[in-house]
């Protein structure tokens, strides 16, 4: 992750935009500061198609991201803070299950 100008408590922190690339995303916030995210920290994102990736919208003012195709929700706070996905191994094979990407 680049450095920021906010500090991680923050609690305006806000995405203007998403810029996907190859290896993860970056989401440029409303004061200027660029987070670089790697797919690996978000299963979901990491194991969907790149159209998938490219259908986000931003929620709560820029305060979230969210991923409808995948069901996935990301609060830019704790891409500040440097959190990383908390799906557990179950509901992940659950959800790659539903995809079809795994045999019951």
């Amino acid at each position: 992750m680049s450095s920021l100008a906010f500090k991680a408590s923050d609690s305006d922190c806000r995405a203007v935009d998403i810029v996907m690339n190859d290896v993860g995303f970056i989401v440029e916030c409303s004061d200027g500061a660029k987070l670089h995210v790697p797919f690996d920290w978000f299963p979901r994102l990491l194991l969907s198609s790149p159209e998938e990736r490219e259908d986000w919208i931003l929620i709560d003012d820029g305060r979230g991201i969210h991923w409808e195709q995948i069901d996935e929700d990301i609060s830019v706070v704790g891409l500040v803070q440097g959190r990383r996905s908390g799906e557990s191994e179950t509901s992940l094979a659950r959800w790659k299950e539903a995809r079809g990407r795994v045999k019951a």
